[in-house]
This record gives C-alpha cells, structure tokens and sequence, in this order.
C-alpha cells in the first residue's frame, strides 16, 4: 500500500506528520491549563488581575466630591471623557486626598493629543493646527476644560482683528493681551466704531517693558530710551505685532 503511493507524496507526508505531532507536544506544554475554561483566555489570569493593586478610581469616584465639576462635564463635549485621562489615576486619592493630588495639565500637549489636527480623524471633530493656533497659549486660557466650548464673547480680540491675533500669536509678543498696549472702551465689543480702542502714542508705552529700568521680566529686551531710535517712536522701526520682523 505504502509502495503504491507516489514517491513525491511520500516525502512530503513525512514532515507533515511530523509537523503535527511536533504541534500537538508543544500546545501541551505551552497551553496553560485553565485556557479556554471560561472562554477564549486564561481563567487563571482573572484572580490575579484582582490581585493587583488599585489604581482608577472611575468618574463616579469624582463624582461624589466634586458634583458641580461633574454636572459641568455631564452637559458638554467632554461628557464621554474620563476624568482620569487628563488628572492621572487617582485611586489613592480617593482613599486620602492629601496623600496624592490629582495632576493638572500644565501644557498645551494633552489637548492635543485628541485635537491636533489629522486628516484620519472623523469629520467635524475640533481640530486645530497647533503651529498656527495661539501657539504660545495655553488651551485653557480661552477653553473651558470641562465644558470645551468656544468662549463667548470671546476672550480676545480675535472675532474681529482675526490677522492680527494670528500674527501677533506667532511673535514675541504672543502671551500679551491687547490691553497692555491699547486702552479699550468697556462698550467697544459692543460698538466699535463709537467706542474706538486708543493706540499708544509715546515711547513710554513701549519702554513699561523695555527699558533698562523696567520691572518687566528679565529675559525681555531692554535698550536705553534716552538714545535708542533718537526721535523716533518705536513702532516706526518695529511692527508692534510682530516686533522680531524687519
């Protein structure tokens, strides 16, 4: 019978044959044996996942202290949002609040993890380019973390003076507001033209920060405002928008 079948066929029933039994030894050394007890994983494994130490308390967890935070949450976009994807784990701190202290996002990169701009991500889902999109604010400066609606009014000046916010947003002068250098009327959001913003028109103005004297931070440029420009005010050699330019 053996004989009978051809040569080719035999060679190869060989290695398959021992293929299969090579197969069959190693599952059965290598297969735990509680797999497949309760469904397609190790049964074992479930005991000891319960053994581990704690380490997410849940939304509910914060819930329970802070309501008001959680009632904000529950009405806006961020209501799917587990308070512990942005705070870290905060098992311990459910069980002694002075022993671990939620995390606050301090930067810019937590937010963009879900909203830098990708063009995978489902349309009409916020996204923003973070080179271009007041690079040098914090998100929470203008957005409400709990509740990420875009402000209203806004916070700045950007509903109105959009290039200038996007030029100034990419300059030095990119984490000041404008009423450090303008004086803006309480009514000119809501009539512009009868309520004019003032601009500045000394040097004095521009010496608050950048003169020798100033009490302006230390790592801002200073010159000297009695012989820097001579008669010149600083803006007719400097774009106050984007004062690195020429």
């Amino acid at each position: 019978m053996w004989k009978r079948i051809p040569e080719q066929i035999r060679h190869l029933v060989v290695p398959i044959v021992a293929l299969v039994i090579i197969y069959f030894v190693a599952r059965h050394f290598l297969v735990p044996p509680t797999f497949g007890l309760w469904g397609h994983y190790r049964a074992a494994s479930v005991v000891q996942n319960a053994e581990l130490p704690l380490k997410y308390a849940g939304s509910e967890a914060c819930a329970d202290c802070h309501s008001e935070i959680a009632s904000t949450k529950k009405g806006g976009y961020h209501r799917g949002v587990a308070c512990e994807i942005c705070h870290g784990a905060a098992y311990t701190h459910t069980q002694d609040q002075e022993k671990q202290k939620p995390q606050i996002p301090r930067t810019r990169a937590n937010c963009l993890l879900c909203h830098e701009y990708q063009p995978s991500r489902p349309t009409g889902f916020p996204q923003v380019v973070s080179e271009s999109h007041n690079p040098l604010k914090l998100c929470t400066a203008c957005h409400q973390p709990h509740d990420p609606r875009p402000p209203h009014p806004p916070k700045g000046c950007d509903a109105c003076h959009a290039t200038i916010q996007r030029t100034i947003a990419v300059s030095r002068h990119g984490d000041l507001v404008c009423t450090t250098c303008h004086e803006v009327p309480n009514n000119h959001r809501l009539s512009p033209r009868g309520n004019m913003a003032k601009k500045p028109q000394t040097r004095e103005a521009c010496g608050k920060c950048h003169a020798q004297d100033a009490s302006a931070s230390k790592e801002i440029p200073r010159v000297d405002m009695a012989s820097h420009g001579g008669k010149y005010l600083c803006w007719e050699c400097h774009y106050p928008h984007m004062p690195g330019a020429r």
